[in-house]
């Protein structure tokens, strides 16, 4: 279980109202899980969107939405091919960065930040160096490559357990020259089941800093 949820009860779900929708890409119909503080907008920060792993879905974002949203918008998409979304010709990278980049503009959102979990971090990443207008900070789960990634401007934080490869590792700090390498826990495969308190709070706290 969550450290921090043993010892707090979170009364931020209660701020937040989460909402699933469809919004349309190049490829068809991206299904979006969001999530928004009741605030009013007037002091929301930078938007979040969430990308979930390969072989996954937004649904492995279901318990940190509300926890992350208490000062955002975020939204949270099946990449194409994937959960409820239409899938891309052939499902690869720059394909899911480019209907991110659709969403972000059916939105008309001119900046946003992107939290990528494993396959998701380097979409996101493949994103920002498509559209660095677009993308202000990156968060990074479990990114690890064997190949080359696209050398990202923006600041960013990766964060990785002991099961990441040491020499994807490698690889995502050559292509960060603005990053920040943290370790985290080591919790169950969904990372973002097991400990949403914990993550909303060191992912929240970068991107407010």
């Amino acid at each position: 279980m969550d450290p921090l949820a043993k010892r707090m009860k979170s009364t931020i779900p209660a701020a937040v109202r989460t909402r699933r929708a469809y919004f349309d890409c190049r490829f068809g119909q991206l299904h979006v899980r969001t999530a928004f503080p009741t605030t009013g907008g007037f002091d929301e920060q930078v938007t979040l969107f969430c990308l979930h792993a390969d072989q996954s879905s937004s649904r492995a974002f279901a318990r940190f939405l509300p926890e992350i949203a208490d000062v955002r918008s975020v939204y949270a998409p099946d990449l194409p091919g994937l959960g409820e979304s239409d899938p891309s010709p052939s499902s690869g990278v720059s394909e899911a960065a480019g209907a991110m980049s659709d969403l972000a503009d059916d939105l008309r959102l001119r900046q946003i930040d992107l939290l990528g979990l494993h396959t998701g971090g380097i979409v996101a990443m493949h994103l920002a160096a498509a559209r660095p207008e677009l993308v202000r900070r990156l968060v990074l789960v479990g990114v690890s490559s064997a190949e080359p990634l696209p050398t990202i401007r923006q600041s960013a934080l990766a964060m990785r357990t002991r099961l990441d490869a040491a020499d994807g590792h490698a690889v995502l700090k050559a292509a960060l020259p603005n990053g920040k390498f943290v370790d985290i826990a080591d919790y169950a495969r969904d990372l973002f089941e097991a400990a949403p308190l914990t993550l909303s709070k060191q992912i929240g706290e970068f991107l407010t800093g």
